[in-house]
C-alpha cells in the first residue's frame, strides 16, 4: 500500500533547523568585554616603538626691505644640532641648510599668481686637517669659523638676500611671503642620502611661515 504524500509545505517544515533564541548580554558582561578591548589596544599600543620626533626649526624672524637692487630678505632661526649631526659634520662631512621662499599674489577670479620663488643653501663643512669650520653661500661667500657654535650662529643669522627684482613686485599690491629652512639631504652624496631618509637624526627642518608685504 503506497504511503500517503505530504504537502510541499509539510516537507520544507520538516526539514527546516529549529531557530536559536538568543539571549541578551547582560550590561554587566558588555562594559566587561568593552573594557577588555580597550586594555588590549592600550597595551597594543605601548608594545609599539615611537620613533623620534624629528627636530625643528624655530624662524624667529621673517621680513622683507626693498633696495635698489631688489627685495631682501631677512631672517634669524633657533635651532640645536642633535648629537648625531655634531658628530657627522666632526667626521668632514657637510651639512646643507637650505631656505625656501615663495611670493605669491592673491587673484580672486584665478589661481594665486607666483611673482618669485628661490632658495638658498648654506654648505657647513669642518676641515679635519686645519680644525677649522667653513661656510659657505650658494657655493661663493665663503667663510673660515673657529668653532661649530660661530659657523652655526652664522646659520641661524643668515645675510640679507635678494628673493625678488624690483619689477617682480608691483608697487601699491599685497604679496603673501612664504617661508621656511630645512636640512637638506638631497645635496648630500646617494649613499648618505640613502642613510639621512632612514635616520631620524637628519629629520630637521621648520613649518612653513607667512606674511604680507606690500611694495610702496
Amino acid at each position: 500500500m503506497q504511503a500517503p504524500r505530504r504537502p510541499p509545505q509539510q516537507i520544507q517544515a520538516a526539514f527546516r533547523p529549529a531557530r536559536r533564541t538568543s539571549t541578551p548580554i547582560p550590561a554587566t558582561r558588555r562594559f566587561i568585554l568593552h573594557l577588555t578591548a580597550l586594555l588590549l589596544i592600550a597595551l597594543i599600543a605601548l608594545a609599539v616603538p615611537i620613533r623620534a620626533h624629528a627636530a625643528e626649526i624655530a624662524i624667529l624672524n621673517a621680513s622683507l626691505d626693498s633696495t635698489e637692487e631688489g627685495y631682501r630678505l631677512s631672517t634669524a632661526y633657533s635651532f640645536e644640532l642633535n648629537h648625531g649631526l655634531e658628530s657627522t659634520i666632526m667626521r668632514g662631512v657637510p651639512l646643507y641648510f637650505t631656505t625656501d621662499v615663495e611670493v605669491t599674489r592673491h587673484r580672486w577670479y584665478w589661481l594665486d599668481q607666483t611673482a618669485a620663488s628661490t632658495s638658498q643653501t648654506i654648505r657647513v663643512s669642518y676641515n679635519v686637517l686645519t680644525r677649522q669650520f667653513h661656510a659657505s653661500v650658494n657655493n661663493s661667500l665663503q667663510q673660515n669659523f673657529g668653532s661649530l657654535e660661530d659657523v652655526m650662529a652664522f646659520v641661524r643669522r643668515p645675510p640679507r638676500w635678494i628673493i625678488a627684482g624690483l619689477k617682480d613686485l608691483r608697487s601699491g599690491e599685497t604679496y603673501n611671503v612664504a617661508v621656511r629652512m630645512r636640512l637638506d639631504v638631497a645635496q648630500l652624496s646617494k649613499p648618505l642620502q640613502v642613510n639621512a631618509l632612514n635616520d631620524s637624526d637628519w629629520r630637521l627642518s621648520s613649518n612653513w611661515i607667512s606674511f604680507n608685504y606690500r611694495p610702496e
